[in-house]
């Protein structure tokens, strides 16, 4: 079956609200229950709303620059009140995320390379299927590498994602140099006159062979078969996975430089606070997030309408 749905639903933002839910009820619940009734901003109800912002993995940098706005709001009396606490976080979360509100262009490179990556279970291979449709839906040409080679089972999950985008996959056998099957679907990607390469590979591997260096090694293939590529290299994070998601993230930043991040399973976590930490310590641009199962769930990161979703009640 190929998917041929655009990405039109009714209610976008409702959707949205419903997939932070979690997130919502642990952070904006956790502000109304320490500020509620409380009749100044002090030491005290500080400390209670820092506990509540790294309940929700907004990161203790994040935490600390946060609260100290709050401080100096307080003593000019600027912050007195519930409603003036959570308008200043909202203005605070806004101007950080909006660092990170980049869309991702494919129009600057023809054929336009993303080299994704991020460790097992993140959501990586179901993010490349369904970033095949949004594409396809856009009238692309798309062409897909299998360059997890160190998972059968993974080579067979982007064939069926494959199959329901209606697009190529090149493909070798299990166990088979990734670099060598990437560097096939460069050549295939240019003799085919595709519009996007999308990229599969490994996040963790069976040898003793060091997975950022393997990943190097696919980024030089890459450079090698067409100048210039990948031009978007993409890291895949699980939201559930709080703040190890800010540590994945600066390791492969670190290695591979990172232009691009896919946050996960957000609808499966109350701290997706973790975003908010993650684009302040690293300033990487958010291009989509995930907020559940459905192929409409895989959305372009707005901050905007993040930031409204995750305060609206």
């Amino acid at each position: 079956m190929i998917f041929k749905k655009k990405w039109n639903e009714k209610n976008p933002f409702r959707r949205l609200k419903e997939g932070l839910a979690k997130t919502r009820a642990n952070f904006i619940g956790g502000i109304d229950k320490v500020i509620g009734g409380r009749r100044k901003i002090d030491e005290e109800l500080l400390e209670e709303l820092e506990e509540t912002f790294i309940l929700a993995d907004l990161g203790i940098h994040t935490v600390s620059d946060i609260l100290d706005g709050l401080r100096e709001g307080a003593k000019r009396e600027k912050i007195r009140e519930e409603a003036d606490v959570k308008n200043y976080l909202k203005k605070s979360m806004l101007e950080i995320l909006n660092q990170a509100d980049s869309e991702l262009d494919t129009s600057t490179s023809s054929p336009f390379v993303i080299l994704v990556i991020g460790v097992n279970g993140s959501g990586k291979t179901t993010t490349i299927g369904k970033l095949a449709v949004k594409f396809v839906n856009d009238n692309k040409k798309v062409i897909l590498a299998a360059g997890d080679t160190f998972r059968a089972a993974a080579i067979e999950q982007l064939e069926i994602w494959g199959e329901r985008a209606g697009v190529d996959v090149i493909k070798s056998k299990s166990g088979a140099d990734p670099s060598a099957v990437i560097f096939d679907a460069i050549q295939a990607v240019k003799a085919r006159n595709a519009d996007i390469l999308i990229a599969d590979t490994a996040g963790r591997l069976h040898t003793k062979t060091n997975l950022m260096e393997e990943l190097k090694k696919i980024k030089r293939v890459m450079d090698k078969g067409l100048p210039g590529a990948p031009h978007e290299v993409m890291l895949v994070l699980d939201a559930t996975t709080g703040q190890n998601g800010t540590s994945q993230a600066a390791l492969f930043n670190e290695s591979l430089s990172l232009t691009g991040l896919v946050l996960t399973k957000l609808d499966g976590t109350a701290k997706g606070g973790v975003i908010i930490n993650i684009v302040k310590e690293l300033g990487i641009p958010v291009r989509y997030i995930g907020i559940g199962e459905g192929i409409d769930d895989l959305r372009e990161f707005n901050a905007a309408q993040f930031v409204d979703a995750l305060f609206e009640e």
